[in-house]
């Protein structure tokens, strides 16, 4: 198998700024994801862009959007590369004072999200979301764009009704396209980014090692391994740890108050852990002791599926040719499941793009791929996962990845060829 080998020097360097060694650069991060979102949009038949998705509107602003109250905050972008900003007025006063790339910030108003479901009145939702296109249309018609094309990257029917009675023309599925077609192939910075996120991971593995032991809860170890993240400087915005029983099926509620026990295998899943944005997807499985030999050849069984995928993805192969390399409905356990089509297998064997989301594109899965195809490219960054059934127990293992011409990097490091034991 071919893997793509990192420079001597490259990646993973510090969180800090420094300016004795090129790191991250923010600005140059910035400034090429505005450049890839408007090339796309002048390939468009499209004149400007509303974005009111989180994700979008970091990759063209660079804000370190929080969700707030739903549609508080979106931004326009205009074929000629002028940006306007919306927020509410508190991030708004403080993005004029520290974001000077950022020209023209306003004042927005929650037309779409908790404002208006919470204010249980249908006038006042039609007063929010009609005033919200109207800022959207004075901006439009400032900066030379209101009598073209508008494209929307949400579909709310509303907002879109909205939009056109302020006599714009919009278009919802053409801006979609757009900011997918610019966010799946990732920057230097992008994958850097990436790269920090999984040694941030890497961390909180070790917290588990160190921390995990017969007689601590899983919420407990969780919240080690979670302190140990924010101490990085991570974003956590998801993730869980599992044991026991609780790992086979993956547990409903992830995290529970259950005892670790001796002989257990304990798994903890490190997903939505940001760095500047930018999302992981990390699976790892320790054993409380020496496994057992069910639990070695569960171990080997997942590990071998993940790496028979990953032999597969290069430039210019199509997602159906690599979702081969996932089990079948055998290796699926579809019996355990009762289940007939891979499609009711959901998170169990894929591969995910990553990026400012958790899932972005390319996603490849034997639910969707084979009659779905799609060709992987050069730059596409994703996490392959996969699990494995040993008895009433189970293992899940996953690395994160970059296509790359001369084959996959792998942007995970925490061992892999056997699973982790923990000595207590």
């Amino acid at each position: 198998m071919t893997f793509h080998e990192r420079e001597l020097m490259e990646g993973t360097l510090g969180t800090q700024a420094v300016d004795w060694e090129q790191r991250i650069d923010t600005q140059r991060l910035r400034e090429q994801r505005k450049a890839r979102a408007l090339e796309r949009l002048r390939e468009s038949d499209l004149a400007a862009l509303l974005l009111v998705s989180d994700p979008n509107i970091r990759y063209v602003t660079g804000l370190a959007m929080t969700g707030g109250s739903g549609a508080d905050h979106y931004t326009l972008l205009t074929e000629d590369g002028d940006v306007v900003h919306w927020d509410t007025a508190d991030h708004a006063s403080n993005q004029r004072a520290n974001c000077p790339w950022l020209e023209d910030v306003r004042y927005a108003c929650p037309g779409l999200g908790n404002v208006p479901r919470a204010s249980g009145s249908p006038s006042a939702r039609d007063f929010l979301v009609s005033t919200m296109a109207e800022t959207v249309g004075e901006a439009a018609a400032e900066y030379g764009v209101a009598d073209e094309k508008l494209g929307v990257d949400v579909g709310n029917s509303k907002l879109v009704e909205a939009l056109e009675g302020q006599g714009l023309e919009v278009d919802v599925s053409t801006a979609q396209e757009v900011m997918e077609d610019a966010r799946k192939i990732k920057t230097e910075d992008e994958i850097e980014c990436l790269r920090m996120v999984a040694a941030i991971c890497e961390a909180g593995f070790q917290r588990i090692k160190e921390g995990a032991r017969p007689g601590k809860r899983e919420n407990e170890v969780w919240g080690e391994a979670v302190r140990e993240l924010w101490r990085h400087g991570a974003f956590v915005g998801g993730g869980y740890l599992t044991s026991g029983p609780n790992t086979w099926p993956k547990h409903q509620a992830n995290t529970t108050d259950r005892a670790i026990r001796p002989g257990d295998l304990v798994y903890a899943d490190f997903y939505n852990i940001g760095y500047l944005g930018y999302r992981s997807c990390y699976y790892r499985t320790f054993s409380m002791g020496e496994p057992t030999e069910k639990q070695r050849e569960a171990y080997e069984t997942a590990r071998d599926n993940l790496y028979d995928v990953l032999e597969r993805i290069e430039p210019g192969v199509t997602t159906d040719e690599v979702a081969q390399g996932f089990p079948d409905m055998g290796g699926e356990h579809a019996d355990y499941y009762d289940a007939d089509e891979h499609w009711q297998l959901t998170t169990n064997h894929w591969a995910h793009g990553l990026g400012l989301q958790l899932y972005e594109v390319p996603l490849i899965w034997r639910g969707l791929s084979p009659d779905h195809p799609i060709e992987l490219e050069e730059g596409m960054t994703m996490a392959v996962e996969t699990q494995e059934p040993a008895g009433r127990q189970g293992v899940r293992i996953e690395e994160m990845v970059v296509v790359r011409e001369n084959g996959v990097e792998i942007l995970s490091q925490w061992p892999i060829e056997e699973i982790t034991v923990i000595d207590y």
